[in-house]
């Protein structure tokens, strides 16, 4: 974990809403120079800060609605950090917290060099990079509806049925399968989500394929060399890494994409994880889905598979081949080199 610990003459932190903003301002003596509250909007936040200009840093924490005020220093030259939203609760947590508090606590974490720093999404990717996490939400629920579908049939102890749900015929001939009217009605039910995330989501990847056709156009030739790495797939690992070269290390990298196991140490003695939710899960199920889609017909991956299936489970071995990705993905970007897999399997 970074922090910031430039000096300044003034610190500004502000407490981001949607519609208000806390903005607190210190000197470097740490008095109050300005607090107050204003709507989320440029023209009074520059009012605020129009005095200060050449001579502050503004932070603010890593929420959903930072993107303008991040644009808005940009364009006045304003130096802009963005906090991490979980170290930063760990950091000035207590009992008395409101808005007020809490960007007068942003301000002085940016005063003190105790300001955890997160990383400063490029505008130009933003739109991109938030198209493609949807439409990874979207494709993980509908591969929940398909789950539950074919559980459907253990769940009321009814023949097991061998389907395939990606298929169309597959999911026609299930609209009119059970007896049961109540169950069906669920079902079908499920169906019409299914063809309608199917419809919608080729549409996505067609529209994202063209709007990114001009971004990281070495990149997306090499990270589509790796077996089971597609346009898609590859694009969705480019953009949520941005830029290759902010981790000084494969480590660094690994932990990021969440990775590797955290544990929690204290007197030499462990007491089981904790931060697993720190880092970028949209990485960790891109890695995940690449370990399974590499194993799709290559013999030489599911021996691998098997060869560490004899030191672990099944769903660990799963993880390390994911893990053992991610690091290969972090060193064909860096050195811009495609996939060796002699040099991958021996590893």
């Amino acid at each position: 974990m970074k922090f910031y610990t430039t000096l300044h003459k003034y610190y500004c932190g502000i407490d981001l809403h949607a519609r208000l903003l806390y903005v607190c301002i210190l000197d470097q003596q740490g008095n109050k120079v300005l607090h107050q509250k204003i709507n989320a909007d440029s023209k009074p936040l520059l009012q605020l800060l129009k005095p200060y200009l050449g001579k502050i840093v503004v932070g603010v924490e890593c929420m959903h609605c930072w993107y303008w005020v991040s644009d808005f220093c940009r364009d006045l030259k304003i130096e802009f950090i963005l906090g991490h939203a979980l170290y930063m609760k760990a950091i000035h947590g207590g009992k008395a917290k409101n808005d007020k508090i809490d960007s007068y606590k942003i301000a002085s974490l940016i005063r003190g060099g105790n300001f955890p720093l997160a990383y400063n999404y490029p505008s130009e990717y933003r739109t991109t990079r938030d198209l493609l996490r949807r439409r990874t939400h979207f494709m993980r629920h509908g591969a929940s509806l398909k789950a539950h579908v074919v559980n459907t049939d253990s769940q009321y102890n009814l023949p097991a049925q061998s389907l395939n749900l990606k298929n169309v015929s597959a999911r026609e001939g299930l609209r009119h399968h059970y007896d049961d009217p109540v169950i069906q009605r669920m079902i079908t039910f499920e169906m019409n989500i299914l063809d309608c995330y199917t419809r919608e989501l080729k549409h996505i990847e067609s529209f994202i394929d063209k709007e990114a056709h001009d971004d990281f156009p070495v990149l997306r030739n090499i990270i589509r060399t790796f077996p089971g790495i597609g346009q898609i797939l590859g694009l969705t690992i480019l953009y949520e890494i941005g830029d290759i070269s902010r981790f000084a290390s494969v480590q660094k990298f690994a932990s990021y994409s969440r990775l590797v196991k955290c544990k929690a140490e204290s007197a030499g003695k462990t007491y089981g994880t904790s931060g697993n939710k720190i880092g970028n899960g949209y990485l960790k199920w891109a890695f995940s889905e690449a370990a399974v889609l590499y194993l799709r017909n290559n013999d030489k991956a599911k021996r691998y598979l098997e060869k560490l299936q004899k030191r672990m489970s099944k769903a660990k071995a799963l993880s390390a081949l994911a893990h053992k990705i991610g690091r290969c993905v972090y060193f064909m970007l860096r050195n811009k080199q495609v996939f060796d897999e002699e040099k991958f399997l021996k590893g």
